[in-house]
């Protein structure tokens, strides 16, 4: 690999944002293709589809035969809410590959022992989010129903360009969030993005189910590129 690729490369890895390798099989000749230059490449659906992957492969191309070296930042998960379904959620988006980080400031739930092996914030959203740099990697969650540590964290993640944001709560609590949120200056495209209620509709009941639910429709977001789907887990008026 050339030095100014290299170089390049690591930039982009440092700044979480994916990277390309295209290298011709017959030439050995190499490219890089950084995320913000995908859309303006002559090999963009192929490249697409590989970043949506996150994996490399060979490719036949009308050039000759290409290899996608995929580069892309590890996903997170960035969660108001120490509570039972982030408890059944956390141990999921591990064996996932995600990195985990509960923010909560209640110390009696936010705790190690409660939840091992993530990063726990006993901190309001307002201190705690801003240094996590949260990103279109991120997969942010709001799973309190208390508005008070929800709402902050869905504005600061909806100001963001954070590939999957879901809310906890019913078709009717979520209209009063979203009255809520409209007072705080978001637009209707903002709100747009919140999935509520969070997960996809397989019937859940149990905070196992429903944290297997909110994976599935995470997954789904960022291996698919697809939009909300319409019928949700938790859609039981309250």
């Amino acid at each position: 690999m050339k030095l100014d690729i290299l170089k390049t490369l690591n930039a982009e890895r440092d700044a979480r944002r994916a990277a390309v390798i295209v290298t011709e099989q017959d030439s050995g000749a190499q490219r890089l293709v950084k995320a913000a230059d995908v859309a303006r490449d002559p090999l963009k659906e192929l490249i697409e589809r590989h970043i949506r992957s996150g994996k490399s492969g060979m490719e036949e191309t009308p050039r000759g035969k290409v290899f996608l070296t995929v580069h892309v930042p590890a996903p997170r998960i960035v969660a108001t809410g120490a509570v039972h379904i982030s408890q059944a959620l956390a141990p999921i988006a591990k064996l996932l590959g995600y990195d985990v980080t509960i923010v909560d400031p209640r110390t009696a739930f936010a705790t190690q022992e409660r939840f091992p092996d993530v990063t726990v914030l006993a901190e309001w959203p307002d201190v705690a989010l801003p240094p996590l740099g949260v990103d279109r990697y991120t997969a942010f969650l709001a799973l309190t129903h208390d508005p008070k540590i929800d709402d902050p964290g869905l504005l600061h993640a909806l100001k963001r360009d954070c590939f999957y944001v879901g809310a906890l709560g019913s078709r009717k609590t979520h209209a009063r969030r979203i009255e809520r949120l409209k007072a705080q200056g978001l637009t209707d495209a903002d709100l747009a993005r919140i999935h509520a209620p969070i997960g996809l509709a397989i019937g859940a009941v149990s905070p196992a189910e429903i944290a297997v639910s909110i994976m599935a429709e995470i997954t789904a977001r960022l291996r698919q590129g697809s939009e909300k789907t319409p019928e949700n887990a938790l859609g039981k008026a309250s």
